[in-house]
């Protein structure tokens, strides 16, 4: 199977590179399945129904989101209705939305999104691992899905990191999201699982983060009032994970970072 994560989704530009590129990498790359973090992509603050449906016309599967899924209110009467979209896996229990689900493929085939939030330098919520832990028993990857992906929505590296020699041997992948920077250290972890720490975002990358660099170098240099961070708005990256797993046992056979448009050093898979 054939699976691309593709990292958080800051503003405009970055639902500009998602539009526009998903639906030739999907044929390019004979993608089977397609997940994409949302949850910057209202106006660098959270995410609409409009924009889910725009991404899911663009070729995504599922769309995760993180600590700014509640930011666009009219998401918490939308989200019920919406299995594709996840909030993050441990808030406590009664909050709207799922944090994991199983998505069934035109083929028959399975698979599973598990979207935990880390706690280190975050909100404080329930405990990531023993709620992934409960989500995944009872479904073993190779009999009970052909792919399982955990997008780590998390700030620490280290509790990113954790997470995936946590999970190696059991998910297809674990791939971080939340700091918008991609890291170098894709890789396949040695029970199988492929990894990398954070997969970076789709945005414009002369910025800070996804956000106006004015405003935002502003807030660490000033103690004067804060003018309002806005996205910025030239041409994104499209920052993702491209993951090959095998048909028998959901294991990663190969994986690799994918950068594509704007300012980043182009890299797309062979």
């Amino acid at each position: 199977m054939k699976l691309l994560f593709c990292g958080d989704v800051v503003g405009k530009a970055g639902r500009v590179a998602i539009t526009r590129h998903l639906p030739d990498l999907r044929r390019q790359l004979g993608l089977d399945f397609v997940i994409v973090n949302g949850e910057n992509s209202a106006h660098g603050f959270g995410i609409t129904e409009g924009i889910c449906q725009a991404f899911y016309e663009s070729g995504a599967d599922v769309i995760t989101t993180g600590n700014h899924v509640w930011d666009q209110r009219e998401i918490m009467n939308y989200i019920d209705s919406d299995p594709r979209l996840l909030r993050p896996l441990n808030y406590p229990s009664g909050t709207p939305g799922a944090g994991s689900g199983v998505y069934e493929m035109p083929d028959g085939r399975k698979v599973m999104v598990v979207h935990p939030m880390g706690r280190l330098f975050m909100e404080p919520l329930d405990d990531p691992f023993a709620a992934a832990e409960a989500a995944l028993a009872g479904t073993r990857l190779g009999r009970d899905a052909n792919a399982i992906v955990i997008d780590i929505h998390a700030e620490a590296t280290s509790e990113k990191m954790a997470f995936g020699h946590a999970f190696d041997g059991r998910v297809s992948l674990v791939v971080g999201s939340h700091s918008h920077v991609p890291t170098a250290d894709t890789q396949i972890l040695p029970g199988g699982t492929a990894y990398q720490t954070d997969a970076g975002m789709c945005g414009d990358y002369d910025s800070v983060i996804g956000m106006g660099k004015k405003a935002a170098v502003a807030r660490f240099t000033s103690k004067l009032p804060k003018e309002r961070l806005e996205p910025a708005g030239e041409e994104a990256t499209l920052c993702a994970v491209y993951v090959e797993t095998d048909d028998k046992t959901g294991l990663a056979v190969r994986a690799q970072p994918l950068r594509l448009g704007g300012r980043l050093s182009p890299h797309l898979p062979a």
